[in-house]
């Protein structure tokens, strides 16, 4: 039988246009979001669920920008990446645009951590300069063995 191990949300930013956070650098990952999950007297399989919401602003006259979404199982982004995504915005000269960004993952045979937590994380970086992270911002983790 499935059991729930644990689930926690970091809510970095809960409304459109509460953030006003430009990325210092081209492809420099920014944490927007990070959970620990307690994984206590788990089942052989655990396997953790994730959704993800991060919303950027293009300005106008930017030129056609990637958008990457890597989740990590840790806390840099040098630990294992357990999902990428990448959006492309195209360029628009009079309008700005408004790029909200939702994945949906999982990661399985997670293994059992020795000190009963697990942590997950969530960055985001832009192949341009000029883009702006504004929110909402929502990071959303669930854990299940069996």
């Amino acid at each position: 039988m499935t059991q729930l191990l644990d689930s926690r949300t970091s809510q970095n930013a809960s409304f459109a246009s509460s953030l006003g956070a430009p990325f210092p650098a081209i492809l420099s990952p920014q944490l927007y979001g990070q959970v620990g999950l307690n994984i206590v007297r788990p089942a052989v399989n655990i396997r953790v669920e994730f959704f993800t919401t991060v919303t950027v602003l293009q300005p106008a006259g930017t030129p056609p920008t990637g958008i990457f979404v890597i989740i990590v199982r840790g806390t840099t982004t040098t630990d294992p990446i357990i999902y990428s995504a990448l959006e492309v915005s195209l360029p628009s000269n009079t309008n700005e645009q408004v790029l909200p960004i939702t994945v949906i993952g999982s990661d399985f045979n997670v293994p059992a951590p020795a000190n009963n937590e697990l942590i997950y994380s969530a960055f985001v970086s832009t192949t341009t300069l000029g883009p702006v992270r504004i929110g909402p911002e929502s990071f959303t983790v669930t854990a299940y063995s069996d």
